[in-house]
């Protein structure tokens, strides 16, 4: 069974168990979190929300925080003697998801 949810604006793929990648979360490591943003459960029926799936709910836990590799941004124009660098390091969360709790829908 997995999921896909909308976290921080964007749409992962879930499954128990799994390890999901998103931007950085202001808790400390081994704090849960709930995500009732499920756009859709797949199991032995697949169900698509409009846009959320109704009782559908993912927990997780927050297992560490780090930051990405560093991308460099250089800016230059040609004979103007105009340059600019620039390096940023996106900091991101990685959380582990733990119970996909599934309401039946009547």
């Amino acid at each position: 069974m997995y999921v896909l949810v909308e976290f921080k604006g964007k749409q992962y793929k879930a499954e128990k168990g799994g390890l999901l990648k998103v931007d950085k979360i202001d808790a400390e490591p081994g704090t849960a979190i709930d995500i009732d943003t499920v756009l859709m459960v797949s199991g032995d029926t697949v169900s698509v929300g409009s846009p959320y799936v109704q009782g559908a709910k993912v927990s997780a836990t927050v297992e560490s925080h780090g930051k990405d590799g560093k991308v460099v941004v250089f800016k230059y124009k040609p004979k103007k003697d105009y340059r600019r660098k620039q390096g940023h390091r996106q900091q991101f969360s990685i959380i582990k998801i733990g119970e996909i709790a599934v309401q039946p829908f009547n």
